[in-house]
Parts: structure tokens; sequence; C-alpha cells
């Protein structure tokens, strides 16, 4: 899906801004780790790394690189492209750092569904003995409370994957709300962000419920509160997400030569 400026001309995709707003979140302290289906949050990270943040790590779960080169951008984390990078860990020591609390600061996450508190299920949907659908398991999201920060990306937003309640939980977001997050004593800091092909989400500070925080270019608010399953928490005002800037767009797609995120 690409997204049209105000004079009509396409100028990037809704995948491209994703990345551009992932990206955007980081910091130049930052030590990131994500799953295996991540050319997005690939991308976001390098793009950091090229403008605000130099100094980030990076490590792909799949092959346990560390700072790929990527260029270019490959759809999986277990590319073996991806070796071409600064260094890489075994796979045991990437589970050690995803469970200590005190390396990782940013897990980019997702799932087959997605709770009004930010709690992720790559298990099953439906009854787990006989789902509808069946997931590829739970991978690294039981870390969760133990990373920083976690930024959610999913490229559907849809009643289906947007629901009140997880039907498993494979990772926490912030439970069921302040009461039970609090008596649970994790670490982490709990999802911070939610960016999807329609919008960014954030979490409100009070009942920790997901909260609309932009719509994309060419989507409104009603759009965005029909694809989503639950109650969405909706601003009095709400901001159009920026377009990538010429010189994020001119980076990303050097990156990217293969086209991954620019038709979708």
């Amino acid at each position: 899906m690409t997204a049209k400026t105000h004079n009509g001309e396409l100028t990037f995709s809704r995948s491209e801004l994703m990345a551009v707003e992932l990206s955007k979140r980081l910091r130049n302290d930052d030590v990131t780790v994500m799953g295996t289906a991540s050319a997005i949050p690939q991308i976001a990270c390098r793009l950091a790394q090229l403008t605000h943040a130099p100094d980030l790590y990076s490590i792909a779960g799949g092959t346990c690189s560390v700072n790929p080169h990527l260029g270019p951008v490959v759809p999986s984390c277990g590319d073996y492209d991806l070796l071409r990078a600064d260094t890489s860990l075994s796979l045991n020591d990437v589970v050690l750092l995803e469970g200590r609390a005190d390396v990782l600061t940013v897990f980019f996450a997702g799932g087959l569904q997605v709770d009004a508190y930010g709690n992720c299920n790559l298990v099953a949907v439906g009854d787990y003995a006989h789902p509808a659908l069946r997931g590829p398991g739970t991978v690294g999201l039981p870390f969760l409370s133990r990373v920083g920060r976690v930024l959610i990306y999913t490229q559907s937003h849809n009643p289906r994957t947007f629901v009140e309640r997880v039907d498993f939980l494979s990772g926490p977001g912030f439970l069921q709300g302040p009461a039970e997050w609090k008596a649970s004593g994790l670490p982490g800091d709990g999802p911070q962000l939610v960016v999807t092909p329609l919008c960014t989400m954030g979490f409100d500070s009070e009942t920790l419920r997901m909260r609309l925080e932009t719509v994309h270019p060419g989507v409104d608010v009603e759009q965005v509160r029909a694809a989503t399953g639950f109650d969405l928490i909706i601003p009095q005002s709400v901001p159009t997400t920026p377009e990538p800037s010429a010189e994020q767009l001119s980076l990303l797609r050097a990156l990217d030569t293969h086209g991954l995120l620019k038709g979708k």
C-alpha cells in the first residue's frame, strides 16, 4: 500500500513509513533484538545508525549477528546474508542476554494477536488444542518483560489481529492492567509503541490501555477505530504521522535495493 502526498504523487509505502517511525524511537545507547520476520526493524535500526544513533547495537535473532551491514535487506533474520555483520553470537548467548534484564533495551515484537494492553500471542488463535490458526510458538516473546522497551509492529491492522484479550499469552505487555502489572514486579518498562500500516499507538499512563497517537497520511480516525477489535483510547485531537524526509527515504532505499518494503 502506497501513500500520497498533498499533490497526489506516490512517494513512500506504508512499510517504509513504519520503518521510519520505529527508527525515530531508537536511541544512541540502545541494544536492540528482533525476531525472524523482521525486514522493517532491520531497516529501522540501520537507519537509526546512519542518522541519529550511530552507537546503537542491533542483534538479529535468527542468525545472532550483531550490527548486520544490510544492503540488500533480507526478509528474515534467519538469512545467512545477515552474517555480513560486525560480529555474531551463539544462540545460547542471545537467550542469556534476553533473560538478564540489564543488557537489551529494545525488543521488536509482534504476533498473531495483540491486545489492548500490548500482550502478544504467537502461539494459537482459538482453543489451544484445536486452534483456528497455529503460530510458530512463543520463540523469544516470554522475555519481553525483561527488556527496557517493547516496540510492537505488525503489517496487519484488523479486528482479528487487534483483540480485547489474546487467546494465548506468548509475550507479556501490561498484562491485564495497572494492578496486575504493578503486582508482577517485572523489570521491563513494558510496551511503548505500536506501529501498523494505519497508525502509531502508545499506551495511556493511567489505564495502560492502547491509545492512538497518530494516523498515517491518507488514513482517518474512523478507519483505525473500525479496524481495531477493542475500545481504543482516542484523544480529542489526533495528528497525522509526519512523512519521511527525502534523506530518510534515500538512505532506506539504498539499503532496501530489492524493494521489500516499497510495494507494501
